[in-house]
């Protein structure tokens, strides 16, 4: 990597007159509960945590600008999209550590839009649905965590450089999931792209000024699905599990998400774009689905999207290395390198976008509507199909569904005028009870580094919809008298669903019934954004508009707590149940452990799992549960008695060091009296790779060979720890 630093400081001769920047970076962990709660991302009723794959973290990148002092930060996070509640508490945090630093305005906070995150942090009734109700403490990890992050990269300012390059992703890591869509744009504008997605990657590189690389952040078009709506285990998916593997190729002798060097793989206009490259298949027969409407004899069950891999945790793998490898391409080649220069800026508003104003080119003027889901939002997609008999493509209702619907409330004909050819299945923006079903106040925002400006946008722009954004969001920086590149920033600040071109939502296929302020949804964003760009150039001050509510005070929740936790008779936490066996590398090696439940604690910043090597007569920690290797599955076996067990994996790496090693675990069991109580417990030693069996064995020191038969009648009553 000396090469590559000397590279990068010969660049810095390059003479400029701006003053330059501070950068900072952090990271900070925001796994929420990994036991019994609802996933976020496919809306699955009963899909609920059962444990940990990777970690879940934000990734914080702070740029001022050293002559004016403005700064602004971009936060990449690992979730299923951002919420409203987040966002207010982060800058309510933010406020009283920085007084008048970060506030809403110069703060984007970005989804990387991973399905498998642990939901209930949403304020609205539609998104915690299925997960039943809200969960303060998904909210309260995913605030503390992103707080975090911005405090370490506050904490670490210092004079730094950031490069912009741009590079062609040649694997194949993604598909359009909604071709036929995509073709109903005008033929001539198709005709100036030669895919029907965008396999370009955008990337900043951060360094300190004396050449020391500090991190990257990217935004390529994919959506983080590749673990599908039958996993249970938290994970990052592909973008989560890229950003794991660049971390560890830049500092290889530190455990997942403890490295110096901070990767995010950030989310952009992925509406339309899935990571399954093997394309849909009807799975009973293996034949193509019906492309129209992703069905297969009619039904959207039976056509499913899958690939490259042969199962989920594969493909998740091949679609992260491939984003890796063209990452750290573009990183390794400075060369190509443009550096950014010039002041930093942003400009943000709040908008209702239940009744935006649009001047349509034809001089008409047409309007937003409050918001409603179509007939084939219920059909899900090729990624994860939904239930019932609801097909993409509908256009039309269905008596049944519309007395369901009805029962809730039936949309006014001018609703429906609104929407249409949108068959309004959820009329969401006109249900008040108990509360508000989808937000009508919405963030707009742009951050601006030199001549580099990041769209921060609340939701999933489909690839086509993404290209007219940037287009017309870069013309008005030119009438304004500037160049810029322009770049999407998805599912930023809070989450409004899809955002289609007006010829897709004729279609009205997933993302177009998913496009929940009807057929003008994106002529708003157009102007909207059009309108920030220009002002924030010409240094001019916009009026707020109108902020969304607070309604933390209202939200329900059906999600019991924690009863109790108790060992199995004759046993305690942290028991090791279960032994590992003498193994090599490349082979998995499991280990069972009586537990307490993981909602007990969420162990931020640290583990419940732990693999550690024996050397120089001490244990060396080697990997945690937020590495790519390990898998943490936790099961209840006896539902009365409250007991639990967790069972730890570990795929050795083909390069594992031979040696003796061994399993930790730790946690918290719950007692009815007394709260919760930390526990922590190891397994036998085991070996791998055959040259360890001379290795001298640490003494053995434990302490259960001393419990007394009446400690699990005092542990279940809380009287001792």
């Amino acid at each position: 990597m000396k090469l590559l630093v000397w590279a990068v400081s010969a660049l810095a001769w390059v003479s400029t007159t701006h003053g330059g920047y501070n950068v900072g970076l952090g990271r900070g962990d925001v796994t929420g509960p990994a036991a019994e709660i609802g996933m976020m991302g496919y809306a699955k009723q009963g899909q609920n945590t059962k444990g940990i794959h990777t970690r879940l973290f934000a990734r914080s990148f702070i740029i001022e600008d050293v002559e004016s002092e403005t700064r602004v930060v971009f936060v990449s996070v690992d979730e299923a999209m951002m919420g409203q509640l987040v966002k207010i508490g982060v800058i309510e945090q933010l406020s009283a550590l920085f007084p008048g630093v970060y506030t809403e305005e110069n703060v984007v906070l970005s989804a990387t839009h991973t399905h498998s995150g642990p939901a209930g942090f949403m304020q609205y009734v539609l998104f915690n649905v299925p997960n039943l109700g809200f969960i303060p403490q998904t909210l309260d990890a995913m605030v503390d965590g992103i707080v975090q992050s911005i405090r370490r990269a506050h904490d670490s300012l210092k004079p730094g450089k950031v490069y912009h390059s741009v590079g062609f992703v040649d694997e194949e890591a993604s598909i359009n999931r909604s071709p036929t869509s995509y073709e109903a744009n005008p033929e001539e504008e198709r005709a100036k792209y030669p895919y029907n997605l965008d396999r370009d990657m955008v990337q900043l590189s951060f360094y300190d000024n004396e050449g020391g690389a500090l991190g990257v952040l990217n935004w390529f078009s994919v959506h983080p699905n590749s673990m599908n709506n039958t996993n249970h285990f938290i994970s990052g998916d592909n973008k989560g599990a890229a950003s794991l593997m660049f971390e560890k190729a830049m500092d290889p002798d530190y455990v997942a998400g403890k490295t110096p060097f901070i990767a995010a793989f950030a989310s952009t206009n992925l509406g339309d774009v899935s990571p399954n490259t093997m394309g849909p298949r009807c799975i009973d027969t293996g034949l193509p689905c019906d492309t129209e409407h992703s069905t297969c004899e009619g039904r959207t069950q039976m056509c499913i999207a899958s690939g490259p891999g042969n199962d989920m945790f594969e493909s998740t793998k091949i679609i992260a290395e491939r984003q890796f490898r063209k990452s750290f391409d573009l990183f390794s080649n400075p060369e190509n390198y443009t550096e950014l220069s010039g002041p930093v800026q942003y400009v943000h508003q709040w908008i209702d976008m239940s009744s935006y104003s649009v001047n349509l080119p034809d001089g008409s003027v047409a309007s937003t509507c409050p918001a409603a889901m179509g007939y084939s939002f219920a059909a899900g997609t090729t990624d994860g199909p939904g239930e019932f008999d609801f097909t993409q493509g509908a256009t039309t209702g269905n008596p049944f569904w519309d007395f369901i619907s009805g029962l809730l409330k039936d949309p006014s004909p001018e609703q429906d005028a609104c929407h249409a050819p949108k068959p309004i299945l959820l009329d969401t923006g006109e249900y008040t009870l108990p509360f508000p079903w989808h937000p009508s106040s919405v963030d707009t925002q742009i951050l601006r580094v030199g001549n580099f400006a990041m769209l921060a946008v609340p939701g999933e722009f489909t690839t086509m919809a993404g290209r007219r954004l940037r287009e017309a969001v870069t013309k008005a920086a030119e009438d304004a008298g500037e160049q810029m590149s322009v770049v999407i920033a998805g599912l930023s600040n809070t989450y409004t669903h899809y955002i289609t071109t007006f010829e897709e939502y004729q279609k009205q296929r997933y993302e177009a019934a998913s496009t929940i302020y009807g057929p003008h949804t994106l002529s708003a964003y157009l102007q909207q954004y059009t309108l920030l760009v220009q002002a924030m150039v010409n240094g001019e001050v916009l009026e707020r508009g109108p902020p969304p509510p607070n309604l933390t005070d209202q939200e329900i929740s059906f999600v019991p707590g924690v009863v109790m936790d108790n060992p199995p008779p004759g046993q305690a936490f942290g028991d090791c149940v279960q032994q590992p066996m003498h193994t090599a590398p490349g082979q998995r090696v499991s280990a069972r452990f009586v537990s307490g439940h993981l909602r007990n604690n969420l162990m931020l910043e640290s583990t419940f799992m732990t693999v550690e090597r024996f050397e120089n007569d001490a244990w060396v920690i080697v990997a945690e549960d937020a590495d790519w290797e390990t898998l943490l599955e936790w099961h209840r076996t006896n539902i009365i008695l409250g007991e639990s067990e967790v069972i730890l994996s570990w795929d050795i790496p083909e390069d594992a060091v031979e040696g003796i090693y061994r399993f930790g675990h730790q946690g918290y069991h719950h007692t009815i009296l007394r709260g919760n109580f930390f526990y922590e417990g190891w397994s036998e030693e085991f070996r791998v790779g055959e040259s360890a069996q001379d290795i001298k064995l640490p003494m053995k020191n434990d302490a259960t060979l001393a419990r007394k038969p009446w400690d699990s009648i005092s542990k279940f009553l809380g009287l001792n720890m």
